[in-house]
């Protein structure tokens, strides 16, 4: 399967790719635990979470649209774990900001978005915020995670089965 596969995502789906990963990565920097969040809110990564959330919507609708180009079939366990996935990532992009959200509003913690004041989602409780809470923590390690076997397959791709995978997401 040394074949070379051109095609390009769009540059619109390019830029979408790189600045989720940064918010990403920035979101997870900045991260912080705990109930002492109450006192001194983590606002930039509030910010970075929702703004992957935000940048998920139109990179979906880019997608869906034909933003990312037709890849030659990979049958087997091959083309079904990539698609399962990107499927995964998605779903992280997605949820964890959702549950972010969600974790800060049990806790009482005003949640803003570059200064943008958002209401609470959730009603606030004395003590633990929940299990929710507590799987945003972990998804939050665990996406970078995801993140970076993503990073390794697309190098693998580029390098071991010289397909030009990587090509098709770089900035030029």
């Amino acid at each position: 399967m040394r074949t070379r596969n051109s095609a390009r995502y769009s540059k619109s789906m390019i830029v979408i790719h790189w600045v989720t990963a940064l918010a990403v990565l920035g979101a997870w920097l900045t991260s912080e635990g705990g109930r002492d969040i109450a006192e001194d809110p983590p606002l930039l990564h509030f910010s970075l979470g929702l703004a992957v959330l935000v940048l998920v919507v139109p990179r979906l609708i880019l997608r869906l649209a034909g933003g990312a180009p037709d890849v030659e079939p990979q049958g087997g366990w091959l083309g079904a774990t990539a698609r399962a996935g990107h499927a995964v990532l998605y779903l992280f992009l997605i949820v964890l900001p959702l549950t972010g959200w969600y974790a800060a509003s049990r806790m009482g913690v005003p949640v803003s978005f570059f200064g943008l004041h958002l209401p609470a989602i959730a009603e606030q409780v004395q003590g633990q915020p929940g299990l929710i809470a507590d799987l945003h923590e972990n998804g939050g390690t665990v996406i970078l995670y995801l993140a970076g076997l993503h990073a390794l397959m697309a190098i693998w791709h580029q390098f071991v089965l010289r397909d030009g995978t990587l090509q098709r997401m770089s900035p030029r």
